[in-house]
């Protein structure tokens, strides 16, 4: 069923869907996946999309000039996980992995990427005994993400707590082997300086020439993203900041144009798009 587009709260935010509405073959869709178009699940590796995802993209995707699904992940577990490849009118899409340094277009179904940063296999290698060592608790696991590490601390007896205790020692060892250490829902990731998904934003807007930009994220790693579509806004593009709804982060909350009830209500919006743009 069709339902009726929701209104963004703020006068930027209306502009950039009046833009969109009005121009969507110059319109990038940008997308976060875990939390955004799949719901958080306290083990990432059985993380899925939104079982209505796709029919929702599939329909939007002919419509704008791009959609770009923007994440940590290597951009090969994000296809896999969300069930990109071979989809009929997904031809538009891309998925920019490791905050971009990696990057699937859905037209060619291949990958293409730089050299990995040698500080991560450091890092890996160090990690057992700095965790062992911590007394941040039983429950923490070490996810591999090939150009990056996660340190998750969700399964933790007392999540937050183990999540301080590891900050400081985490970003410690990230700085001594060229790294950084990116915060979000219970989870710290090391990975190489200057990928980010403002950065992954900007360039692919840029290479598309889009004309309005739609962001929509649930975490900490999606601020860069929209201060990204913040400056586009200050240069004369418009655009649209969504949050997909959660408790644990309130920054993206306070910043969003939109706020949507979590994985559902950015399919829901996507879909409703789609119908309002046929």
């Amino acid at each position: 069923m069709s339902g009726t587009l929701p209104t963004p709260t703020t006068q930027a935010g209306k502009e950039g869907l009046d833009a969109l509405l009005a121009r969507p073959g110059k319109a990038l869709i940008g997308l976060d996946f875990d939390g955004t178009l799949a719901p958080i699940v306290a083990d990432p590796e059985r993380a899925r999309a939104h079982p209505e995802a796709m029919p929702a993209l599939a329909a939007l995707a002919p419509k704008v000039a791009a959609v770009a699904v923007i994440t940590g992940r290597p951009a090969e577990v994000a296809v896999r996980n969300g069930g990109f490849a071979d989809v009929p009118g997904l031809e538009h899409l891309v998925v920019l992995g490791h905050y971009g340094a990696e990057r699937w277009d859905a037209r060619s179904g291949e990958v293409s990427a730089p050299e990995p940063h040698p500080g991560v296999a450091a890092v890996r290698t160090e990690l057992p005994g700095l965790l062992e060592g911590s007394g941040a608790g039983q429950g923490t696991w070490v996810e591999e993400k090939g150009r990056a590490v996660a340190v998750h601390t969700r399964r933790a007896a007392d999540p937050q707590a183990a999540f301080e205790a590891l900050r400081a020692p985490l970003t410690d060892l990230a700085a001594r082997h060229g790294l950084i250490v990116e915060p979000g829902r219970m989870v710290l990731e090391l990975r190489p300086p200057g990928m980010d998904k403002g950065v992954a934003l900007s360039e692919f807007a840029r290479e598309i020439g889009a004309g309005s930009v739609l962001y929509a994220g649930d975490d900490l790693g999606d601020l860069p993203a929209y201060a990204a579509v913040d400056k586009l806004r200050s240069d004369g593009t418009p655009g649209l900041l969504v949050c997909s709804g959660s408790d644990e982060v309130t920054e993206l909350r306070e910043r969003a144009d939109l706020v949507v009830d979590g994985p559902e209500g950015v399919v829901r919006l996507l879909r409703d798009l789609a119908d309002r743009l046929g």
